[in-house]
């Protein structure tokens, strides 16, 4: 005889950003969506790559942006019939797709700054000072304005981290800017770019690794399997445990479920309530479905590590 138990620590709502995120979100993408063709209009004129660079990351950027905010709204959707989660993977799949277009980016602006090395051309130093200051400034407020829920939100994260290295990257393209004002040295633009290829590639690694890691359902990061496992093995009546798994739901819900033996008997809707908030509190995970086993000699088709 088995029974299951779905513990819930909380009440479960539908997950939402902060009332202030819509704005933020529309704000950043119409200043980010103005600046790219303000920059890219200027690279051109000023024949700077560095420019032209920043202007097709920024333009990642801002589908990136309407990316992550499309997600968060999909993922306040409520279950159905055909979506019994409802939408919350779409912020792990924004999250996802964020890291690709950051990848094609990179490949874009290496392809052009190798072959501008060549030849790089003239360079209107000044244009690209004053612009690429004006991206610090465009930069930095979306950043300022997407901080808030950025440290626990993947999806929050990676669009909050594109803007703080554009803003790096910017500053990048101004003391590069400067040194051609009085140098001469045409060739630091392409080079330039492809710095800021290379800092956009080490920015991007983690994002790409979270969200592959979450669409695969792996262990969220930061959660050690082995210490959850130790923890439930813990518990006052538990046996064993088996048939252990811990996802992502989102990219901030975290998912356990798991089969306890218990032949002292069934311990009852407080003990279970308990050990949700033990989970809720130890390991944030909200989300758990225990199943209780108390015949230890009727086998449990899932009670090998190779069966799932």
């Amino acid at each position: 005889m088995t029974q299951h138990d779905h513990l819930h620590p909380h009440s479960h709502t539908q997950p939402h950003a902060p009332r202030n995120l819509t704005a933020a979100f529309a704000a950043g993408i119409a200043l980010n969506l103005g600046f790219v063709v303000v920059e890219a209009i200027y690279g051109l004129l000023a024949n700077s790559m560095a420019l032209i660079a920043d202007a097709g990351h920024n333009l990642g950027d801002v589908l990136g942006l309407v990316i992550a905010w499309i997600a968060i709204v999909l993922a306040r959707r409520a279950p159905s019939q055909n979506y019994t989660y409802g939408l919350r993977r779409a912020t792990i799949l924004a999250a996802l797709v964020n890291a690709m277009l950051l990848l094609a980016a990179v490949g874009a602006i290496t392809i052009e700054g190798i072959r501008r090395l060549s030849a790089p051309g003239e360079i209107a130093s000044v244009t690209v000072i004053i612009v690429a200051a004006a991206g610090i400034v465009v930069n930095g407020v979306t950043a300022w304005l997407l901080a808030p829920g950025s440290k626990d939100d993947i999806n929050l994260r990676g669009a909050f981290l594109h803007m703080v290295y554009d803003a790096l990257v910017s500053l990048g393209v101004v003391i590069t800017g400067g040194v051609m004002l009085f140098s001469g040295w045409t060739w630091l633009d392409p080079v330039a770019s492809l710095v800021i290829a290379a800092i956009i590639l080490a920015g991007t690694w983690g994002l790409l690794r979270d969200s592959v890691g979450m669409s695969l359902d792996a262990v969220p990061a930061g959660l050690k399997l082995d210490e959850v496992s130790a923890f439930l093995r813990r518990q006052p009546g538990v046996t064993a445990i088996h048939d252990l798994h811990i996802w992502s739901m989102s990219t901030t819900e975290t998912v356990l479920t798991c089969h306890c033996l218990m032949p002292g008997g069934h311990p009852g809707d407080e003990f279970l309530a308990q050990l949700a908030h033990e989970l809720q509190e130890r390991f944030k995970i909200g989300h758990a479905t225990i199943q209780i086993e108390i015949h230890e000699h009727i086998p449990c088709a899932l009670e090998s590590d190779h069966v799932i």
